[in-house]
């Protein structure tokens, strides 16, 4: 029987576990061109660069989405009930109270950013917050909470980073192959193993988008029930998403670098329902999440 506790718990260990693949995944990658190239300058050159990128992107990535969100800072004297809501959530979770934000946007929506505990941010839409019901907003909110507490803000960036190395990487060797004409390069490598090469060097990087898409997919149920454990009222998130999905407004300042913050996808209309799809959708389908919410047991 499904509770709050197990549906968390088993999400956080698929989470962990698809990690672990992924880690793995670039490693045999990186082990695949070095062979075929007969070379390690193009791993320690991609590891490098990445490593400087994810350290920017780990101090900066949240003034960056808020910058691309045009989102303002609040205090409390602008929106008591908001500002309550998020300080009282931020006790219950044990953590830090998070900077808050208002977005000028009609969609319902709401993410959260910040490098860690101490630098969070939960930012809300002005739709977000007048059409919503207090119970349903504060489900909204402990869901952002959640996302904070569970380190998935620090967990996403990694994912990212490591599906930057997967590119890098990748092009290197492609650019590296076209202009390799040693004569000796037949001796040090056999037909398969360059064939296998070129194979994972044009997929490896679609495949580790769809892998990145499924952490976050994973993110969203964790954060479902790890939001419903702190207000210990599922049901409140469960009608917030019905209203955020059934709302047709466009979100002006969302793009693919920052669809997966929003708690659900903010590219209305253009979901889709098939398997393929699903495979790089950035969230769940909202029915699955809501069906998850209502079958849980307080």
């Amino acid at each position: 029987m499904a509770t709050l506790y197990n549906i968390a718990d088993s999400n956080t260990r698929k989470t962990w576990f698809l990690m672990f693949l992924f880690l793995v995944f670039i490693i045999l990658l990186g082990w695949l061109f070095s062979y075929v190239l007969d070379s390690q300058a193009i791993l320690y050159i991609a590891v490098v660069f990445s490593i400087l990128t994810s350290i920017s992107s780990y101090w900066y990535s949240d003034k960056i989405v808020l910058a691309a969100t045009n989102a303002k800072p609040i205090e409390k004297s602008d929106n008591p009930e908001l500002y309550r809501i998020v300080e009282n959530l931020s006790i219950t979770a044990g953590i830090p109270m998070p900077k808050v934000f208002i977005l000028n946007e009609a969609q319902p929506n709401a993410f959260a950013t910040g490098r860690d505990e101490k630098h969070a941010v939960v930012a809300v839409t002005k739709g977000l917050l007048g059409k919503l019901e207090k119970r349903e907003l504060e489900g909204v909110i402990a869901h952002e909470m959640a996302h904070i507490k569970n380190k998935d803000i620090f967990l996403q960036t990694v994912v990212v980073v490591l599906v930057g190395i997967i590119s890098i990487v990748t092009d290197m060797f492609l650019r590296a192959s076209l202009w390799n004409n040693r004569s000796d390069n037949n001796n040090n490598t056999n037909t398969f193993f360059v064939i296998a090469a070129v194979a994972a060097a044009v997929l490896a990087p679609i495949a580790a988008t769809m892998l990145q898409l499924s952490i976050s997919r994973k993110r969203e149920f964790l954060a479902d029930a790890s939001g419903a454990l702190l207000t210990r009222y599922p049901e409140g998130l469960a009608t917030a998403l019905e209203k955020i999905s059934a709302d047709g407004s466009q979100l002006r300042k969302a793009n693919s670098a920052n669809a997966h913050l929003f708690i659900a996808s903010p590219f209305r209309g253009k979901e889709g329902k098939s398997w393929f799809i699903k495979l790089f959708m950035t969230h769940p389908p909202v029915e699955e999440r809501i069906a998850a919410l209502r079958g849980m047991n307080n």
